[in-house]
Protein backbone atom coordinates (compact mmCIF):
# COMPACT_ATOMS: atom_id res chain seq x y z
CA UNK A 1 0.00 0.00 0.00
CA UNK A 2 1.32 3.40 -0.94
CA UNK A 3 -0.20 6.12 1.18
CA UNK A 4 2.14 9.05 0.89
CA UNK A 5 1.24 12.33 -0.83
CA UNK A 6 2.69 12.23 -4.32
CA UNK A 7 2.05 13.52 -7.75
CA UNK A 8 0.13 10.87 -9.60
CA UNK A 9 1.08 10.51 -13.28
CA UNK A 10 -1.61 9.62 -15.71
CA UNK A 11 -1.75 5.99 -16.69
CA UNK A 12 0.06 5.42 -20.00
CA UNK A 13 -2.47 3.19 -21.70
CA UNK A 14 -2.59 2.66 -25.42
CA UNK A 15 -6.07 3.29 -26.81
CA UNK A 16 -6.91 1.96 -30.30
CA UNK A 17 -7.93 4.56 -32.86
CA UNK A 18 -11.65 4.59 -33.78
CA UNK A 19 -12.84 3.04 -37.05
CA UNK A 20 -13.09 5.62 -39.90
CA UNK A 21 -16.59 7.01 -40.34
CA UNK A 22 -18.36 5.95 -43.56
CA UNK A 23 -18.63 8.47 -46.35
CA UNK A 24 -22.05 10.04 -46.26
CA UNK A 25 -23.81 13.21 -47.28
CA UNK A 26 -24.77 13.76 -43.65
CA UNK A 27 -22.13 14.91 -41.16
CA UNK A 28 -20.23 12.01 -39.69
CA UNK A 29 -21.16 11.22 -36.08
CA UNK A 30 -18.45 11.57 -33.46
CA UNK A 31 -16.68 8.27 -32.79
CA UNK A 32 -17.63 6.35 -29.69
CA UNK A 33 -15.08 6.71 -26.86
CA UNK A 34 -12.76 3.76 -26.60
CA UNK A 35 -13.48 1.48 -23.63
CA UNK A 36 -11.26 1.90 -20.62
CA UNK A 37 -8.28 -0.40 -20.69
CA UNK A 38 -8.48 -3.34 -18.29
CA UNK A 39 -5.86 -4.30 -15.79
CA UNK A 40 -3.89 -2.26 -13.31
CA UNK A 41 -4.80 1.15 -14.77
CA UNK A 42 -8.50 0.43 -14.31
CA UNK A 43 -7.96 -0.85 -10.77
CA UNK A 44 -6.07 2.29 -9.87
CA UNK A 45 -8.88 4.49 -11.21
CA UNK A 46 -11.45 2.50 -9.26
CA UNK A 47 -9.38 2.68 -6.09
CA UNK A 48 -8.96 6.42 -6.38
CA UNK A 49 -12.68 6.86 -6.98
CA UNK A 50 -13.56 4.74 -3.98
CA UNK A 51 -11.04 6.28 -1.65
CA UNK A 52 -10.61 9.96 -0.99
CA UNK A 53 -8.18 11.13 -3.64
CA UNK A 54 -7.55 14.83 -3.57
CA UNK A 55 -5.63 17.55 -5.24
CA UNK A 56 -3.60 19.08 -2.45
CA UNK A 57 -2.25 22.60 -2.60
CA UNK A 58 0.17 24.03 -0.12
CA UNK A 59 2.70 26.81 -0.11
CA UNK A 60 3.35 30.40 0.89
CA UNK A 61 1.81 33.58 -0.38
CA UNK A 62 1.96 33.62 -4.15
CA UNK A 63 3.45 30.15 -4.39
CA UNK A 64 2.08 26.65 -4.09
CA UNK A 65 2.72 23.03 -4.85
CA UNK A 66 0.03 20.78 -6.26
CA UNK A 67 0.14 17.37 -4.62
CA UNK A 68 -2.11 14.32 -4.62
CA UNK A 69 -3.21 12.38 -1.56
CA UNK A 70 -3.56 8.89 -2.93
CA UNK A 71 -4.93 5.92 -1.12
CA UNK A 72 -4.42 2.19 -1.24
CA UNK A 73 -5.88 0.03 -3.92
CA UNK A 74 -8.65 -2.37 -2.97
CA UNK A 75 -6.33 -5.30 -3.67
CA UNK A 76 -3.88 -3.98 -1.05
CA UNK A 77 -6.28 -4.85 1.76
CA UNK A 78 -6.61 -8.59 2.43
CA UNK A 79 -10.12 -9.94 1.99
CA UNK A 80 -11.59 -6.92 0.19
CA UNK A 81 -13.22 -8.49 -2.83
CA UNK A 82 -16.50 -6.61 -3.04
CA UNK A 83 -17.41 -3.01 -3.76
CA UNK A 84 -18.99 -2.58 -0.33
CA UNK A 85 -15.92 -3.00 1.85
CA UNK A 86 -16.69 -0.68 4.75
CA UNK A 87 -14.65 2.34 3.71
CA UNK A 88 -15.97 5.72 4.72
CA UNK A 89 -16.70 8.58 2.34
CA UNK A 90 -14.27 11.33 3.32
CA UNK A 91 -14.46 14.76 1.70
CA UNK A 92 -11.75 16.05 -0.61
CA UNK A 93 -8.56 16.62 1.34
CA UNK A 94 -6.35 19.68 1.02
CA UNK A 95 -3.16 20.56 2.80
CA UNK A 96 -3.51 24.04 4.31
CA UNK A 97 -1.63 26.96 2.83
CA UNK A 98 1.54 27.95 4.64
CA UNK A 99 2.59 31.39 5.85
CA UNK A 100 4.87 33.28 3.47
CA UNK A 101 8.40 31.89 3.20
CA UNK A 102 7.65 28.93 5.49
CA UNK A 103 8.55 25.48 4.14
CA UNK A 104 6.67 22.27 4.65
CA UNK A 105 8.10 19.78 7.15
CA UNK A 106 10.70 17.35 5.81
CA UNK A 107 11.74 19.74 3.03
CA UNK A 108 14.89 21.74 2.41
CA UNK A 109 15.19 24.66 4.80
CA UNK A 110 13.14 22.99 7.55
CA UNK A 111 15.72 20.97 9.46
CA UNK A 112 13.59 21.20 12.62
CA UNK A 113 10.73 19.29 10.91
CA UNK A 114 8.28 21.97 12.06
CA UNK A 115 4.65 22.09 10.94
CA UNK A 116 4.13 25.78 10.18
CA UNK A 117 0.50 25.28 9.10
CA UNK A 118 -2.35 25.86 11.54
CA UNK A 119 -2.54 22.61 13.52
CA UNK A 120 -6.34 22.66 13.42
CA UNK A 121 -6.27 22.57 9.63
CA UNK A 122 -4.18 19.40 9.68
CA UNK A 123 -6.96 17.44 11.39
CA UNK A 124 -8.69 14.89 9.20
CA UNK A 125 -12.29 15.99 8.51
CA UNK A 126 -15.22 13.78 9.49
CA UNK A 127 -16.62 11.44 6.81
CA UNK A 128 -20.04 11.82 5.22
CA UNK A 129 -22.95 10.90 7.49
CA UNK A 130 -20.98 11.25 10.73
CA UNK A 131 -22.24 13.17 13.77
CA UNK A 132 -19.62 15.55 15.15
CA UNK A 133 -18.59 15.39 18.79
CA UNK A 134 -19.62 18.73 20.34
CA UNK A 135 -16.57 18.62 22.63
CA UNK A 136 -14.12 17.89 19.80
CA UNK A 137 -15.09 20.22 17.01
CA UNK A 138 -11.73 20.69 15.36
CA UNK A 139 -10.34 23.41 17.62
CA UNK A 140 -7.77 23.58 20.38
CA UNK A 141 -8.57 21.59 23.54
CA UNK A 142 -7.08 21.50 27.05
CA UNK A 143 -4.40 18.93 27.79
CA UNK A 144 -6.80 17.18 30.18
CA UNK A 145 -9.17 16.48 27.27
CA UNK A 146 -6.39 14.46 25.65
CA UNK A 147 -5.33 12.77 28.91
CA UNK A 148 -8.91 11.64 29.55
CA UNK A 149 -8.44 9.05 26.80
CA UNK A 150 -6.01 7.10 29.01
CA UNK A 151 -6.62 4.98 32.08
CA UNK A 152 -6.63 6.93 35.33
CA UNK A 153 -3.45 5.22 36.50
CA UNK A 154 -1.48 6.74 33.59
CA UNK A 155 -2.78 10.30 33.53
CA UNK A 156 -0.68 11.89 36.28
CA UNK A 157 2.65 10.70 34.87
CA UNK A 158 1.69 11.67 31.33
CA UNK A 159 0.57 15.11 32.47
CA UNK A 160 3.87 15.74 34.26
CA UNK A 161 5.85 14.63 31.22
CA UNK A 162 3.84 16.92 28.95
CA UNK A 163 4.43 19.84 31.31
CA UNK A 164 8.17 19.17 31.22
CA UNK A 165 8.25 18.73 27.43
CA UNK A 166 7.02 22.22 26.50
CA UNK A 167 3.90 21.02 24.75
CA UNK A 168 2.61 23.94 22.69
CA UNK A 169 -1.02 22.98 22.10
CA UNK A 170 -3.48 20.18 21.30
CA UNK A 171 -6.07 20.21 18.51
CA UNK A 172 -8.83 17.59 18.32
CA UNK A 173 -11.78 16.41 16.26
CA UNK A 174 -14.22 13.59 16.97
CA UNK A 175 -17.32 12.03 15.39
CA UNK A 176 -19.64 9.03 15.47
CA UNK A 177 -20.65 7.18 12.31
CA UNK A 178 -24.08 5.53 11.81
CA UNK A 179 -22.71 2.09 12.75
CA UNK A 180 -21.80 3.45 16.20
CA UNK A 181 -18.04 3.76 15.69
CA UNK A 182 -16.67 6.64 17.78
CA UNK A 183 -13.54 8.27 16.39
CA UNK A 184 -11.26 10.84 17.97
CA UNK A 185 -8.10 12.45 16.61
CA UNK A 186 -5.78 14.50 18.81
CA UNK A 187 -2.75 16.33 17.39
CA UNK A 188 -0.08 17.36 19.89
CA UNK A 189 2.47 19.93 18.76
CA UNK A 190 5.69 20.20 20.73
CA UNK A 191 8.34 22.89 20.71
CA UNK A 192 10.74 20.58 18.87
CA UNK A 193 10.96 17.20 17.22
CA UNK A 194 13.19 16.02 20.08
CA UNK A 195 10.42 16.60 22.64
CA UNK A 196 7.84 14.87 20.43
CA UNK A 197 10.07 11.81 20.05
CA UNK A 198 10.94 11.73 23.75
CA UNK A 199 7.28 11.79 24.77
CA UNK A 200 6.43 9.05 22.28
CA UNK A 201 9.33 6.83 23.33
CA UNK A 202 9.80 7.50 27.06
CA UNK A 203 6.27 8.26 28.27
CA UNK A 204 4.05 6.31 25.88
CA UNK A 205 6.58 3.59 24.95
CA UNK A 206 4.82 3.40 21.61
CA UNK A 207 7.57 1.28 20.10
CA UNK A 208 7.88 -1.14 23.02
CA UNK A 209 8.33 -4.79 22.12
CA UNK A 210 5.24 -5.72 24.16
CA UNK A 211 3.20 -2.71 23.12
CA UNK A 212 2.72 0.67 24.78
CA UNK A 213 2.69 1.03 28.55
CA UNK A 214 0.09 3.81 28.70
CA UNK A 215 -3.21 2.27 27.58
CA UNK A 216 -6.57 3.81 26.69
CA UNK A 217 -9.16 3.94 29.44
CA UNK A 218 -10.65 0.49 30.09
CA UNK A 219 -8.08 -1.40 27.98
CA UNK A 220 -6.20 -4.17 29.77
CA UNK A 221 -4.56 -6.12 26.96
CA UNK A 222 -3.00 -4.93 23.71
CA UNK A 223 -2.15 -6.49 20.34
CA UNK A 224 0.09 -4.74 17.81
CA UNK A 225 -1.60 -4.39 14.42
CA UNK A 226 0.37 -5.38 11.35
CA UNK A 227 -0.89 -2.90 8.76
CA UNK A 228 1.54 -0.21 9.95
CA UNK A 229 4.23 -1.71 7.72
CA UNK A 230 2.02 -1.16 4.68
CA UNK A 231 1.48 2.59 5.24
CA UNK A 232 4.41 4.20 3.48
CA UNK A 233 4.50 7.90 4.34
CA UNK A 234 8.04 9.26 4.21
CA UNK A 235 9.60 10.75 7.34
CA UNK A 236 6.80 9.69 9.70
CA UNK A 237 6.56 6.87 12.25
CA UNK A 238 3.36 4.84 12.72
CA UNK A 239 2.41 2.54 15.62
CA UNK A 240 -0.93 0.71 15.51
CA UNK A 241 -2.71 -1.29 18.23
CA UNK A 242 -6.00 -2.94 19.09
CA UNK A 243 -7.55 -4.14 22.34
CA UNK A 244 -6.85 -7.79 23.03
CA UNK A 245 -9.62 -10.30 23.65
CA UNK A 246 -11.37 -10.80 25.97
CA UNK A 247 -12.65 -7.23 26.28
CA UNK A 248 -15.86 -5.61 27.45
CA UNK A 249 -18.86 -4.54 25.38
CA UNK A 250 -16.66 -2.22 23.26
CA UNK A 251 -13.35 -2.73 21.50
CA UNK A 252 -10.74 0.01 21.05
CA UNK A 253 -8.26 0.48 18.23
CA UNK A 254 -5.67 3.24 18.41
CA UNK A 255 -2.59 4.49 16.59
CA UNK A 256 0.20 7.01 17.02
CA UNK A 257 1.70 8.98 14.14
CA UNK A 258 4.86 10.91 14.90
CA UNK A 259 5.67 13.48 12.20
CA UNK A 260 8.40 15.91 13.15
CA UNK A 261 7.26 18.19 15.97
CA UNK A 262 3.72 16.74 15.96
CA UNK A 263 2.29 13.55 17.45
CA UNK A 264 -1.16 12.25 16.51
CA UNK A 265 -3.34 9.88 18.51
CA UNK A 266 -6.18 8.30 16.53
CA UNK A 267 -8.74 6.16 18.38
CA UNK A 268 -11.80 4.23 17.27
CA UNK A 269 -14.23 2.49 19.63
CA UNK A 270 -17.20 0.36 18.63
CA UNK A 271 -19.61 -1.95 20.40
CA UNK A 272 -18.75 -5.56 19.69
CA UNK A 273 -15.71 -5.03 17.48
CA UNK A 274 -13.90 -2.00 16.13
CA UNK A 275 -13.71 -2.63 12.39
CA UNK A 276 -10.32 -2.76 10.73
CA UNK A 277 -11.06 -1.21 7.33
CA UNK A 278 -12.33 2.24 8.38
CA UNK A 279 -9.64 2.39 11.05
CA UNK A 280 -6.87 1.69 8.55
CA UNK A 281 -8.39 4.22 6.16
CA UNK A 282 -8.61 6.92 8.85
CA UNK A 283 -5.08 6.34 10.13
CA UNK A 284 -3.64 6.34 6.61
CA UNK A 285 -5.27 9.61 5.60
CA UNK A 286 -4.32 11.39 8.84
CA UNK A 287 -0.77 10.16 8.40
CA UNK A 288 -0.68 11.58 4.87
CA UNK A 289 -1.87 14.98 6.07
CA UNK A 290 1.03 15.16 8.53
CA UNK A 291 3.72 13.75 6.26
Amino acid sequence: MTAQPTETPAAETAVPAPEPAPVSAAPAPAPEPAPAAPGRARRVLLAVARWTAAAVVCGGVGTGTALGITAMERTDVPGLATESDGRWDYPELRLPALPADRPRPFTSGNDGEVHHADLRELLLPAPAGATLDPKLKGGFVPTDAYLALYGKEFRADLKKTLADSTLRHVAARGWTTPDGTRTSIHLLRFSSVAYAEAYKDEALHADGADGPEALPDGVEGVVMDDFADDVDVADTSLYVFREKKPYGPDQVRWAYVQAGDTLALITQTRRGEALGVPFQQTVTLQNQLLG
